[in-house]
């Protein structure tokens, strides 16, 4: 079987072509904005030139692979958790988790601050 030309393909098969190539190259101009935020730190291998390699050259495979694997979760600090508040009352803690949840009470005009 010889070389098929485009004109030879049914419309069909052009149509699942062209959007299979819309994916793909949506999917990797995403992949590549996305490394550019990625903080160098949270990269997995900490080489941004190994992923770009693998986005440009991986077809649909890389940036598949980068959203699953190359990013490492952000690091969350809970502020609740300070090792030096420890010996602090619980009746303190939870006026702290309100005031992280719903702003600070004594800069709410008409309260009175109950410290």
């Amino acid at each position: 079987m010889g070389n098929v030309q485009w004109v030879d393909l049914p419309p069909w098969a052009l149509a699942g072509i062209v959007v299979l190539g819309l994916a793909q190259l949506s999917l990797q101009v995403l992949a590549l904005v996305t490394l550019f935020r990625t903080p160098e730190e949270r990269l997995v291998g900490g080489r941004r030139w190994v992923w770009i390699v693998a986005i440009v050259f991986g077809q649909f495979v890389g940036p598949i692979v980068f959203f699953s694997a190359a990013r490492k979760p952000p690091v969350q600090e809970d502020p609740l958790q300070d090792s030096s508040d420890s010996d602090a009352p619980a009746q303190a803690k939870a006026r702290q988790a309100a005031d992280l949840l719903y702003g600070n009470s004594s800069r709410t005009k008409g309260h009175r601050d109950e410290r």
